[in-house]
């Protein structure tokens, strides 16, 4: 089992006990596929070609998959994989007690990769990452607690294209909790968390929706405002800066006109844009204009400290800032532990999206 640090995958046993699913949930298309034209982006290549691809033990990727399989795929954007070849591919998987070996063959009998080139003609893009936060927070408002979490209102209120600074002073939406306003800002930004409340109880809140407004990055404000905080633009430094100052807190961050609804989960996963948990170390974000969301692709980059990050993921996830052909967010799980490699992760690298053989491609609306 490979391991980063202290940051172990899934064990083999929990591998092992995942159930088999048998069938695919997708909805229809009317697409109709085109064998002869495929995105100029998308150049098709061996396995061979894949750095590392040998190394990698590809039955996590296949656990995650089975998610996708699971899901109610949406065949959105500019890369869509023919509706039947998926809902056969998932009729086809290996079971979960397959060996590394099989896995294997079953990707490489079944899926064509492709490399990414973006409309520059350059193949190496941009690669961050994300997790999910822990976070102390109140049932009710206090001094440290002065900051709501709200769900989606129910009261008819319009909270579509009204900036965050609206939302929050006129309370449109359902408050659910309440927490530091820099705490809050960083779990609408990773889109998930876990909620330390004062009474010693855990809540879990997922992603419900957003006011459909741009994101300002808060780092980006303090540049331009010439504010350099201790220990430069990490978000480890900028969240510090910003709760020593909370007056200038609360300007940079309403100033970002995004806001994120939540809604509580009786589960403590961690629920992507396909609706189904994400994989610690193996789901990403990618851009969902480009890709439909659900499909495998092979990374090679790497971590924050330098070592190469180069394995199959599967694309279960997006985000308003993850635009562009070689552009994704890897999901480095919740906690302290995956904060260490989420805040710091910012490399380029290449991007390998794997497609269903005899893949037929599918125009965009």
């Amino acid at each position: 089992m490979m391991i980063f640090g202290k940051f172990n995958l899934v064990s083999l046993a929990e591998l092992v006990a995942i159930i088999f699913l048998s069938g695919c949930d997708v909805t229809p298309t009317t697409h109709s596929g085109d064998k002869s034209i495929i995105p100029s982006n998308m150049r098709a290549v061996s396995y061979s070609a894949l750095p590392d691809w040998d190394a990698d033990d590809v039955r996590y990727a296949l656990q995650a998959f089975r998610n996708t399989c699971r899901a109610r795929v949406q065949f959105t954007g500019r890369v869509i994989p023919d509706r039947e070849l998926l809902i056969e591919k998932c009729n086809m998987l290996p079971s979960a007690s397959a060996d590394n070996a099989t896995v294997r063959a079953w990707f490489e009998s079944n899926f064509q990769p492709y490399q990414v080139i973006d409309d520059m003609g350059q193949k190496r893009g941009t690669y961050t990452g994300y997790y999910s936060p822990e976070i102390p927070a109140c049932r009710q408002q206090t001094a440290q607690c002065n900051e709501p979490l709200m769900g989606i209102p129910t009261d008819g209120r319009n909270y579509k294209n009204v900036d965050k600074k609206t939302i929050v002073n006129n309370k449109i939406g359902r408050v659910l909790y309440w927490a530091n306003i820099v705490d809050v800002q960083n779990i609408q930004i990773q889109g998930s968390g876990l909620l330390k409340l004062d009474d010693g109880t855990h809540v879990k809140l997922n992603f419900a929706a957003t006011n459909d407004m741009p994101f300002k990055s808060i780092g980006e404000q303090l540049r331009n405002r010439g504010i350099k905080p201790s220990g430069g633009y990490s978000a480890n430094a900028v969240w510090t800066h910003l709760k020593q100052n909370p007056t200038l807190a609360r300007e940079v961050i309403y100033s970002n006109p995004r806001y994120v609804y939540f809604k509580e989960a009786e589960s403590k996963d961690v629920v992507g844009k396909l609706g189904t948990p994400l994989s610690k170390i193996r789901s990403i974000a990618v851009d969902d204009s480009i890709y439909t969301v659900g499909l495998p692709v092979y990374v090679n980059t790497n971590l924050s400290d330098g070592r190469k990050f180069r394995r199959l993921m599967i694309a279960q996830d997006t985000g308003s800032a993850i635009r562009g052909w070689i552009r994704a967010d890897i999901f480095f799980g919740s906690g302290d532990e995956a904060y260490k490699f989420a805040h710091g992760q910012h490399s380029t690298g290449e991007m390998y999206i794997l497609m269903p053989k005899e893949y037929s491609y599918v125009k965009p609306k």
